[in-house]
């Protein structure tokens, strides 16, 4: 038999197959027994035994250099060479060791302490010798870097002045837990800084939007009672002086300035207080209805859907003091509590909300300012616009609604308003967020009223 034949019996059956006619009846069932037996043992043997014994095919030469050389491995003995694939595989595999556990504690506070170092360097400017903190807070679904622009321009135009603190506590989804919450996280966030920097003496808010609701919180928790403060309290009816400044101390710091932009101090329940509804009677009571199933615990705070063990609504119960906080007091206690309003083009937050006015109080809607310095700003007033004989006059119909108890608490304390309009603005549909400048350049225009808060601003 031919060695062809013996290496492949495809093979054997073509020539079996051609030479079958020359061969004897015996020959040829001696040869078709041979054959079977071969093909019997070519399936018994192992597949990569016959591969490297019977087959004809081609393979790549062997490597004439050990691959392991060029990562500084010595050539085995024997002419072994190392399979590189089987090399990275085993190198993978390995199990890495894990430090000690002192070590990883060391590493874990290292990274700590260098990530809060980081975040306090992009969330903190400032003099280092700067005694009045300014603590700035931003909206629903926002962040630090809201006020970023804010900030720079409090620490360039007040040289050695102010140190801007700008919360980053509440964000994002986080805006969703409810002003109560918020407020705490808020608070907790100020003595922490103020405890860090042992030189601060004054303290000031700037907030925008819902930010004001939770400084209001913020602040009532902060609060500190002072003697000084005492003989306001003494007397039923408090005069203008005496509800400038109140005497106390929120953190064990001075308050200064309390101010509030785009604001819904009076939520934003009733009747065009969310403007995007178009004060459609139906979309305001399906928006206060369904309000939490999008912005949480938020949601039942701003429509004054939340009653909590039979208790006021939470904006109610702040406009007074009360278990929860000395929300009252604490606003009291500001030299200065100014309201910045956008008169119209505002979509999320009303003007009446957001400047703390009854709808007949609301100024002539004016669209161009007066003053070229602060071309958005309208109007600017020092003083609540109504004396008592008009607050008598308000429709008994309205006298106890929960909106005229809001307006009333709040009104026990005076109230810079400044009204704002970005009628001739190029993005004038986007002022809830230009009067804050929440993003630089597209709510540039805003800037004018950041120079109006920073001019107007005690030190």
């Amino acid at each position: 038999m031919p060695a062809s034949s013996r290496l492949c019996p495809s093979a054997t059956c073509s020539l079996a197959a051609s030479t079958q006619t020359h061969l004897s009846p015996h020959r040829r069932r001696r040869r078709r027994s041979r054959l079977v037996s071969a093909m019997a043992q070519s399936r018994s043997a192992s597949p990569g035994s016959s591969r490297r014994s019977r087959s004809t095919r081609w393979s790549p030469p062997a490597l004439p250099f050990d691959l392991g050389m060029l990562f500084g491995r010595k050539q085995k003995p024997g002419g072994e060479r190392l399979d590189l694939g089987n090399w990275v595989r085993r190198v993978l595999s390995r199990p890495l060791q894990p430090p000690p556990a002192a070590e990883r504690e060391v590493e874990v506070e290292a990274e700590d302490e260098g990530r809060d170092a980081g975040n306090r360097e992009e969330v903190e400017v400032g003099s280092e010798e700067a005694d009045h903190l300014v603590v700035m807070v931003n909206g629903l679904s926002g962040s630090s870097s809201d006020w970023k622009f804010g900030a720079e321009q409090f620490v360039k135009r007040l040289p050695g002045k102010v140190y801007v603190h700008r919360s980053e506590c509440n964000h994002s989804t986080l805006t969703f837990d409810g002003v109560d919450l918020m407020g705490e996280r808020l608070a907790e966030e100020v003595r922490q800084v103020v405890q860090r920097r042992r030189n601060l003496r004054k303290i000031s808010f700037v907030a925008h939007s819902l930010g004001g609701l939770i400084s209001r919180y913020a602040i009532g928790k902060l609060y500190e009672y002072s003697v000084a403060e005492e003989s306001c309290f003494n007397t039923d009816k408090h005069s203008d002086e005496e509800n400038v400044y109140g005497g106390g101390k929120l953190a064990g710091l001075e308050p200064m300035n309390f101010i509030a932009s785009a604001t819904p101090h009076l939520g934003s329940r009733w009747n065009k207080q969310l403007p995007f509804l178009f004060g459609v009677p139906l979309l305001e009571r399906t928006a206060a209805e369904t309000a939490h199933f999008i912005v949480g615990r938020t949601g039942k705070h701003l429509f004054l859907s939340d009653r909590d063990d039979e208790k006021p609504p939470l904006l109610v119960r702040m406009v007074e003091d009360c278990d929860d906080g000395k929300f009252m007091s604490a606003l009291r206690s500001f030299k200065r509590r100014v309201a910045y309003a956008n008169i119209t083009y505002d979509h999320i937050v009303g003007w009446r909300t957001s400047s703390i006015r009854r709808q007949h109080e609301l100024p002539e809607l004016q669209l161009t300012a007066k003053d070229e310095k602060y071309p958005h700003v309208i109007h600017v007033s020092t003083a609540n616009p109504e004396c008592p004989q008009e607050e008598d006059s308000v429709d008994a119909s309205l006298a106890d609604s929960l909106e005229e108890i809001m307006i009333r608490g709040l009104r026990q304390v005076t109230w810079e308003r400044v009204d704002v309009c970005f009628h001739e603005s190029r993005l004038k549909y986007n002022a809830h967020y230009n009067i804050q400048v929440r993003t630089h350049p597209t709510n540039l225009e805003g800037e004018d009223v950041i120079y109006h808060m920073i001019d107007n601003f005690l030190v």
